[in-house]
């Protein structure tokens, strides 16, 4: 019987999963044997690792969650910076400058030729008191936003758990073929020995020698394929873990209670409703739709008056400021001529000094309170069309809902279904594997005494080596199948 492989994918995760189909097994699996092949691994200094330890790891240590996360960060921030919107904001402002040539003097509002030095302070405080509620309806938007984004850090979690316990029992399944493959190596190898005996004395054809060899070889590439396919596992796992050193390390089984404990008694409606709760995916589509509704609620409140009330303080000085001292009359300056007699006109200079900077700062200082009201009234149709592209991502958001609501109620009632079909197809095969078992040993024994050819035997040990592979195969895929409900429900994926 030639070798193969069948691939199970999961929608959730991505990932197939590849089973080593067989081709001949000679004996049952038994917890001594397993015990021992564990002991002879951890002789050589592997750690346990049991499946919660293997999850943990890779959460913690996952690139694509620390993404998730600084994403998280970043809605909190645009969070507080929505709520710090709402608030008044309080500026003020220092300025020192030197005027040249003729200019207004700021403190005096005349032009002055001379040079002079100019500082100015203020402080102005200002405060939306209604926008149509946008502010308000923003600050509802990137909660939801927000709320999304924790989903999502739930939702990267979760498929890279899925991640692992795929990859996880993928190791276990073919870590047991590979001892099964090695038991049938080792039964396949004492045949031969038998058959060459016997073809020594006559009592076997060279076809019967023949059929001993190909068993053999059949299984040697057996177990070839399961030891790369258990390396092939191993190494998934502990990429997943991002392990940094390569220490080895050996996989905890499930507990032999395991299977009866599997979650095969939910209905749809069941882990439906659960996990319209639970399930990230569907937190997320909520959470988003929700937020474009507020999106609406903002665009729409923009198209309203905006009232504002603000306030301010603020002073001045100039260097070319100045008082008078005394009327005495210190001299003249031309300020011009008269046009008839082209006589110089002047005007008295009087004895001034320069003003303080205190008392000039004290002297300017004024305030200024008041109501402002902003009135949209064209901008070239943005604001409408704003409006517009808020309604259809809402529109779209509701489908997207609607959608994943559909996909996970679909996909539940695919692993219900599943789960169900696996556990009567592991009962099927328990039953199967104990009557290829049976019809093996009765074969045999008639073969033994020359009742059945060599063709009749390798038939029946092939079809009990299918039994157990598949019954193997079988034990695995159903707990797999009922951590996909856990999955669903919300529980914690492990073996405890």
């Amino acid at each position: 019987m030639a070798a193969g492989k069948t691939n199970r994918h999961h929608p959730l995760v991505g990932i197939d999963i590849i089973y080593l189909m067989p081709i001949n097994f000679t004996k049952k699996i038994s917890g001594a044997l397993a015990l021992c092949f564990a002991t002879n691994m951890l002789s050589y200094g592997q750690t346990k690792i049991s499946l919660a330890q293997a999850i943990d790891s890779a959460l913690s240590r996952n690139i694509e969650v620390r993404q998730a996360q600084f994403n998280q960060s970043i809605s909190d921030e645009n969070l507080k910076l929505a709520k710090g919107a709402q608030l008044p904001t309080l500026n003020g402002s220092v300025a020192t400058y030197r005027l040249f040539g003729r200019a207004v003097d700021p403190t005096t509002y005349q032009y002055a030729g001379t040079r002079a030095t100019v500082a100015q302070g203020n402080l102005f405080a200002d405060v939306t008191l209604f926008q149509g509620f946008a502010k308000m309806n923003e600050v509802k938007q990137n909660k939801y936003l927000l709320e999304a984004n924790k989903s999502n850090v739930a939702k990267v979690k979760n498929d890279l758990t899925l991640a692992v316990l795929y990859t996880y029992l993928r190791a276990l399944t073919n870590r047991d073929l590979l001892t099964a493959s090695k038991q049938q190596l080792a039964i396949a190898k004492e045949e031969l020995e038998r058959q060459q005996k016997f073809f020594k004395v006559g009592q076997k054809t060279l076809a019967d020698l023949s059929q001993a060899k190909s068993q053999v070889a059949n299984a040697e590439a057996n177990q070839t394929n399961a030891q790369n396919e258990l390396e092939r596992a191993y190494l998934t796992l502990a990429h997943f873990m991002e392990r940094s050193d390569n220490t080895p390390f050996v996989l905890i089984d499930p507990p032999k209670s395991e299977l009866d404990k599997l979650n095969t008694a939910n209905t749809v409606p069941q882990v439906y409703e659960r996990a319209l709760q639970t399930n990230p995916d569907i937190l997320i589509a909520v959470n988003r739709r929700m937020a474009y509704e507020k999106g609406v609620m903002v665009a729409q409140g923009r198209r309203s008056p905006t009232l504002s009330f603000g306030a301010g303080l603020s002073t001045s000085y100039s260097s070319n400021q100045s008082t008078l001292v005394a009327t005495q009359v210190t001299g003249t300056v031309p300020i011009g001529v008269v046009s008839n007699t082209n006589a110089t006109v002047v005007a008295p200079v009087y004895q001034t000094q320069a003003i303080p900077f205190a008392d000039q700062l004290s002297n300017n200082f004024n305030q200024i309170v008041g109501l402002s009201l902003y009135i949209p009234i064209s901008n070239g149709n943005r604001t409408n069309i704003n409006v517009r592209k808020a309604k259809l991502d809402y529109q779209n958001a509701l489908a997207n809902e609607e959608l994943t609501k559909n996909n996970l109620n679909k996909t539940i009632a695919e692993a219900v279904w599943d789960v169900h079909a696996t556990q009567k197809k592991y009962s099927a095969a328990q039953v199967t594997f104990k009557s290829a078992v049976d019809a093996f040993r009765v074969i045999r024994d008639r073969y033994s005494v020359g009742l059945v050819n060599s063709l009749d035997i390798n038939i029946a040990e092939t079809d009990r080596n299918v039994a157990e592979f598949a019954l193997i195969q079988t034990k695995y895929d159903l707990i797999l199948k009922s951590k996909l409900i856990d999955y669903y429900l919300g529980n914690k994926i492990s073996f405890e």
